[in-house]
């Protein structure tokens, strides 16, 4: 009887940190992201609107800024006002997030380049090792080099006795 609730307790222990910790950030990336380093960007096809200040990548579309890689199906790029620095880049179709040795994935991304903030949505898969977390959004802070999944996390503990 003893041992049963040993392991029950230990069980609910294990379970209690990770709601707990809803709120905090997780380390996402080796390094903090140097938001303020040349965007490089590759695709099959661009359309530039001179009007609109704004460009779309289409095609395999892969983008690099320092350490982290965003690869996607389709990227609007939009500009600042004066049009001298890109303010943000909002990517579309099967979103690939990579910086280190974490990756994401999720359905659609918005990156804020002044603030360094990456929002993905939509089934959002984190893997960190042999480690994969869940959740419908996940914020991503690349100058703090953290992160925070939101919206019914999901992953799988290994308790260790």
């Amino acid at each position: 009887m003893r041992i049963g609730f040993f392991i029950v307790a230990s069980l609910c222990a294990a379970l209690a940190g990770p709601v707990a910790s809803q709120g905090t950030n997780i380390a996402f990336g080796n390094l903090k992201q140097d938001s303020g380093a040349p965007v490089e960007v590759s695709a099959d096809t661009m359309d530039i609107n001179q009007t609109t200040g704004s460009a779309v990548l289409a095609g395999n579309v892969l983008i690099g800024q320092g350490e982290m890689r965003i690869s996607a199906a389709s990227v609007s790029i939009l500009y600042n006002s004066d049009r001298s620095r890109i303010a943000r880049l909002q990517a579309s179709g099967g979103v690939t997030l990579v910086s280190g040795e974490d990756a994401a994935e999720a359905a659609e991304a918005d990156y804020n380049v002044a603030s360094g903030i990456i929002l993905l949505s939509g089934n959002v898969l984190l893997v960190q090792g042999t480690t994969a977390i869940t959740a419908d959004k996940m914020r991503v802070d690349t100058n703090a080099g953290t992160a925070k999944m939101e919206g019914r996390v999901k992953t799988v503990l290994n308790v260790k006795n």
